[in-house]
């Protein structure tokens, strides 16, 4: 007569209580998710219906008499350009600005500049553009000046040069100081994240430090500073209040130097307050345009970073 004991451990109170843990986080990550979309999904729909006027509107009732896209174009345009200006100017300096934080200062020197620049982020954009608008502007005149007289024939310096600095070019300067810290922060965390051991394996073969940084820490953040770079840009095109008080209301036109550009953030912002029929179809459906812009520029970088995170080094 044979006896079969059983080796099985009663299940304990803590691994079941454990599962049930899992299960609801589980269940809260996937509601939030689900969530995410169906507010982005609202938001989308609420625009759409709101700017069908305008897409049905005769073209002489759109602003300019020309239609929607005579009028979105210029401000499409604007968008653009002041974004592009930013980002041409804030990202070299914000990667090398977070390389020096990451692997060049000393402790005493990295931590002060760390909060420096994280502190330029809680600045309030109203305050970039005052001082844009008071400061870097008429600052930025003399050197408008120098660009339409020695390199006028270019249609981005063509003069007559603006005499007040409210120009493109000033607001991209002012975008690329607020979108700094976005860049800076992050590839800053990215670049601290490279495995220690990839920096010492150069190291030891005889790279220098910077050889060290190039076959390194680069491969690695490369889709972090990818992901920051999109972040920035977002930041860019959806800024309102600093474009507003630097640039000059107008119609777009290719020099970067003269008054008279715009953006469609700043456009909403001017002109939301007094509209309303027809006018506040319009704005809402430049909002559309915005948003479609944004979304297109996400799912680029998105295509991006999964084409390259295989080459990160991280693997």
């Amino acid at each position: 007569m044979s006896t079969t004991v059983s080796t099985q451990k009663p299940e304990s109170k803590s691994s079941s209580a454990g599962r049930a843990g899992d299960s609801i986080f589980s269940g809260l990550s996937l509601a939030a998710g689900i969530l995410i979309f169906v507010v982005l999904a609202a938001v989308a729909i609420f625009l759409f219906l709101q700017a069908v006027p305008t897409f049905t509107a005769a073209p002489e009732d759109i602003t300019g008499g020309k239609g929607f896209g005579a009028y979105i174009g210029p401000l499409v345009v604007g968008t653009i350009i002041s974004s592009v200006i930013a980002l041409l100017i804030a990202t070299p300096i914000g990667i090398l600005v977070a390389l020096y934080i990451s692997h060049y200062a000393p402790a005493r020197v990295s931590k002060p500049v760390g909060y420096v620049i994280d502190l330029l982020a809680a600045i309030p954009s109203v305050i970039f553009g005052a001082w844009g608008a008071t400061v870097l502007a008429p600052a930025m005149v003399t050197l408008y000046n120098w660009l339409a007289e020695h390199l006028g024939f270019i249609p981005f310096f063509a003069g007559p040069a603006s005499q007040t600095g409210k120009t493109m070019l000033t607001a991209g300067v002012v975008l690329a100081i607020m979108i700094l810290p976005i860049i800076t922060s992050m590839s800053r965390e990215i670049f601290t994240q490279t495995p220690k051991l990839h920096e010492e394996a150069a190291l030891a073969l005889g790279a220098t430090r910077w050889e060290m940084v190039r076959m390194s820490v680069l491969p690695f953040a490369r889709p972090g500073i990818i992901s920051s770079v999109m972040l920035a840009l977002g930041r860019a095109l959806g800024e309102t209040m600093a474009v507003a008080l630097v640039l000059s209301s107008g119609p777009m036109i290719a020099s970067l130097i003269k008054s008279g550009n715009q953006t469609i953030a700043a456009e909403i912002a001017l002109n939301f307050p007094e509209a309303y029929g027809l006018r506040l179809s319009e704005l809402i459906a430049a909002g559309l345009v915005l948003f479609l812009i944004t979304l297109v520029v996400n799912m680029i970088a998105r295509a991006i970073i999964a084409r390259y995170k295989e080459f990160s080094g991280a693997n």
